[in-house]
């Protein structure tokens, strides 16, 4: 589908989508329509009841007086309350519904309240037309014209082309970015597995992306014996994923550092999940995606920052050599773990991957993302992640961020009275802390391989991977995390 950015003008071809805010008149551009089409449009959103309200859409098909095969009226809410998150909403609405439609173009205007960034706007309206268009169909063979996409062209109008042209540059760098890491979870656990993602990972060095990738004889050198023990049970060998990104003006600076789950099947190993629902765990690499896909985005728009990209890929399976409940495994950092739950795998992966993060790289801080507990679903539903951070400031940034870029975050305690629950009577610790507060133990189990360093930990199980459509995602991989993080990046440690 292809954006452009055009003179803010009514076209006299195709759809027209207009975002408004809420209000009890017609005003500006609607009002205009509303003589052309002689009170059509007016009384059409009086029939629908709309106000203007956050996610009020009213289509009118071949509206009289207008050569437009349909006009889409898309409330964005008070104007009080508009933000640029707000505008992503009509890209995103309009795609959805005319996505295969049978309409090829659509222009999309935007009502913009008093002292709003109207580039910053208008690229977020890209964004959403962009993300809400995204389709996984490489392996559709016998499908129905009728539910192919036919839209090819968003027309975005804007008063500055040229500005809006240079603020969608850096955004599409972070679009492009997501939708690498959704076509990576949607691919089949036959078609992707440890090596074919660390692979696929290898495509970022034409963005100027350092490559490194560590086999299982290398990790047994260096001890890792968590993250080997989850791998096995599997016929695939397990791989540390190791992307660098030095865009820093001093490419010795200290870098920041995102280490991802990357499990690119879960069975549950030994500990074996209900067959009912099982195909999802292909998804249980989402947070070593969402971390790939960050590293794309940053080098995509060539961010002023060094960073560092750590990915463990393996796959949990129950064969013959696999991992035991009651086992004993030494980390690398020399701490031992009783395996009470092959289950429990996302948090021996972490563990190995954080402690090679910090040993090698020294960074400022870790952020961690796995789709680690059913638990943090419980608390949490699925549109809010889980954040939990041994550092305030850290992650009083995190949840700024989630908030700016419409994935949010809520913090989670931690402490003493939730540490204790995963010690061991054999070994240094245990992999489970019993039956409550399950999303809480699995942090503090990882909190035990970060030492002091600044970190935090996004529990992504819940936005990972969307049940059905919303905002900008439809139903499957959301790519969650990439752009907050990359909107923490800008925010807060570039040059």
């Amino acid at each position: 589908m292809q954006i452009n950015f055009v003179k803010s003008e009514v076209p006299d071809e195709g759809s027209l989508a207009i975002g408004v805010t809420e209000n009890e008149e017609l005003t500006g551009l609607l009002q205009e329509l509303d003589k052309t089409s002689k009170g059509a449009v007016e009384r059409a959103l009086k029939a629908s009841r709309f106000t203007g309200a956050k996610g009020q859409v009213v289509e009118i098909l071949a509206p009289a007086g207008l050569d437009l095969d349909r006009l889409l009226v898309v409330g964005l809410g008070k104007a009080e309350d508009f933000k640029s998150e707000r505008a992503e909403s009509l890209g995103s609405q309009a795609v959805a519904r005319l996505l295969t439609s049978g309409e090829k173009t659509v222009t999309l205007l935007l009502q913009l309240p008093k002292d709003v960034d109207e580039a910053e706007a208008l690229a977020r309206v890209a964004q959403g037309a962009s993300l809400r268009g995204y389709r996984f169909d490489h392996y559709r063979t016998t499908q129905k014209k009728t539910d192919k996409p036919t839209l090819a062209k968003v027309n975005i109008g804007a008063s500055d082309v040229a500005e809006a042209k240079k603020a969608w540059r850096a955004a599409e760098a972070v679009t492009k970015a997501v939708v690498f890491a959704r076509d990576l979870v949607t691919e089949p656990p036959n078609v992707l597995y440890p090596e074919e993602f660390a692979k696929r990972a290898r495509k970022l060095e034409d963005l100027g992306v350092d490559v490194e990738v560590l086999g299982e004889k290398e990790m047994a050198k260096l001890g890792m014996n968590a993250i080997l023990g989850v791998g096995q049970g599997s016929e695939r060998e397990t791989q540390l994923l190791i992307m660098q990104w030095k865009g820093a003006r001093d490419r010795n600076a200290q870098p920041v550092a995102f280490v991802g789950k990357g499990v690119t099947f879960d069975t549950g190993g030994i500990s074996i999940k209900p067959a009912a629902g099982m195909d999802a765990m292909k998804y249980d690499m989402g947070g070593a995606a969402a971390v790939t896909g960050l590293m794309h985005a940053l080098a995509g728009r060539k961010a002023k920052v060094n960073a560092i990209g750590i990915c463990g890929l393996v796959e949990n399976m129950p064969d013959g050599n696999a991992q035991r409940p009651g086992d004993v495994v030494k980390s690398m950092s020399g701490q031992t773990i009783e395996i009470l739950n092959t289950d429990a795998e996302g948090r021996l992966v972490l563990a190995d991957a954080l402690w090679y993060c910090q040993n090698r790289f020294k960074p400022k801080f870790m952020v961690d993302l796995a789709t680690l507990t059913g638990a943090i679903r419980i608390a949490l539903g699925l549109d809010i992640a889980g954040l939990f951070s041994n550092n305030d400031e850290l992650a009083a940034r995190l949840l700024a961020a989630g908030k700016a870029e419409g994935e949010e975050l809520w913090r989670m305690p931690m402490g003493e009275r939730y540490d204790k629950l995963i010690d061991s009577p054999i070994a240094d610790m245990k992999n489970i802390g019993g039956q409550f507060g399950g999303s809480i133990t699995a942090a503090q189990f990882i909190q035990r391989f970060v030492n002091k360093l600044p970190w935090a930990h996004l529990d992504i199980a819940g936005t990972a991977w969307a049940e059905e459509a919303r905002n900008s995602t439809p139903k499957g991989a959301t790519g969650f995390g990439i752009r907050l993080l990359n909107r923490f990046v800008a925010d807060h440690y570039e040059a």
